[in-house]
């Protein structure tokens, strides 16, 4: 067999670590933060405890490397061109992708949705979570105010809420909650 190349095991570090990821979302979400542990997560993904330190320093930068990159995930939906300017179609595509993705990785979003509950977890990635939803906000701002809305700030912080709430009741409730339904009216009213 012949040695590695860098490239392989550039391959194998980025598999481990999103395995490790993936891992930990698990247990995360079915123990709570508060109750999950290295150990916990090593054990489950079958690597050494010591192994999980050589892909993140501590429990802390794992989450929060969880959370944003999920969030990361969604909102590279919103301007597909990447021009700064949101069009209808865009913007309809946008809310559509997004209702698959929270469809899709319903144990991410359960995980969010219950951190966003638990302050103290919460300020661990509050400040680059303002980062990530900044680009979201100037947007859909501008996206408001050339359709002539009066309060476009009010407009997109309300959609953003929307958006929140609504995938919220999806996550925990899935069985009773029309999603289908709430996307098309979500799209008919504030695109």
């Amino acid at each position: 067999m012949s040695p590695r190349t860098p490239k392989q095991f550039e391959k194998i570090r980025h598999d481990r670590r999103k395995s490790i990821m993936d891992t930990a979302l698990e247990v995360f979400s079915e123990n709570g933060y508060a109750n999950a542990s290295i150990s916990m997560i090593a054990k489950k993904a079958g690597i050494s405890k010591g192994l999980m330190y050589n892909y993140f320093k501590s429990k802390e930068e794992l989450l929060s490397t969880i959370v944003l990159d999920g969030l990361n995930e969604m909102f590279e939906l919103l301007d597909p061109n990447k021009d700064g300017v949101l069009t209808k179609e865009e913007f309809t595509y946008f809310i559509e992708e997004v209702f698959k993705l929270i469809n899709e990785k319903r144990t991410f979003y359960k995980l969010y949705f219950s951190l966003m509950m638990q302050p103290s977890v919460w300020k661990l990635f509050e400040a680059r979570l303002a980062e990530i939803i900044e680009p979201f906000m100037k947007i859909t701002i501008d996206y408001y105010a050339k359709k002539g809305v009066e309060n476009p700030l009010l407009e997109s912080l309300l959609i953003s809420a929307l958006f929140d709430g609504i995938g919220f009741h999806y996550v925990f409730n899935p069985e009773q909650y029309p999603l289908d339904d709430i996307k098309k009216l979500l799209i008919e009213r504030f695109v």
